[in-house]
């Protein structure tokens, strides 16, 4: 049996979240949801394919959230955003956070259905890196999310606060392709100015001290990095 496909709706509107995940459903998909940001994040977010965000909510924004989400959480989890403004400002920042998708209130739901399936169809086929009690696993390599370390075999080596971004960004995706200007917006905050050569900087030390594994980070030139075993 395929596995269902995971959806959070996070829509403060509650009739709007009713039916958003009662037309979802019907296509097959597994969908959960919250009203606001901070009830999202109460839940475990590795579990989805996909979040659909409302940009206008309470305190903390669908913006806000998929900062969280990208930046702290370090998750590549599929993101569309719902909302009723249409300014090109708004546009441009939610595709810099991430973004899939961006759909304008109000829109049919045929029209959600179809772009919700463009975005997974896109996803198909990740492989996420084995989480197994807070520890990404791949081979004989593991990254202790907690104490935010490199472990090989039974060897903890400590990493700076980027290098455990970088590292974990690529892990929990293997073989997905990053940019170093995408590394650049998810790792480094938007005050700071740095360039591509920080990038590839940090790659030289993370593949340093990961010694004979250092060759599982690949370049693909005119692309980005990414992570294969």
């Amino acid at each position: 049996m395929e596995e269902k496909y995971r959806v959070l709706v996070v829509e403060d509107e509650e009739d709007l979240n009713e039916i958003l995940q009662f037309n979802l459903e019907s296509e097959g998909y597994v969908v959960d949801t919250a009203f606001s940001a901070e009830e999202a994040l109460k839940k475990d977010l590795s579990v989805y394919q996909l979040l659909i965000l409302d940009v206008m909510m309470g305190q903390v924004s669908g913006f806000s959230l998929a900062k969280k989400v990208r930046k702290e959480l370090l998750l590549d989890v599929s993101i569309i955003f719902l909302t009723a403004r249409d300014a090109e400002n708004d546009l441009l920042t939610g595709f810099n956070l991430g973004a899939d998708d961006y759909i304008i209130k109000p829109f049919s739901i045929k029209e959600l259905q179809a772009r919700v399936k463009a975005v997974l169809n896109r996803t198909k086929g990740k492989k996420p890196t084995e989480v197994l009690a807070n520890i990404l696993k791949m081979g004989d390599l593991s990254i202790d999310l907690e104490t935010k370390r490199l472990i090989i075999g039974s060897k903890k080596i400590e990493l700076t606060r980027k290098e455990y971004e970088i590292i974990s960004l690529l892990a929990k995706t293997p073989g997905r392709i990053f940019s170093r200007e995408e590394i650049l917006r998810r790792i480094w905050e938007s005050d700071v100015i740095v360039t591509d050569r920080t990038v590839d900087v940090n790659m030289t030390r993370i593949r340093r001290k990961m010694e004979q594994y250092g060759s599982y980070i690949r370049n693909k030139p005119g692309f980005g990095y990414y992570f294969e075993i």
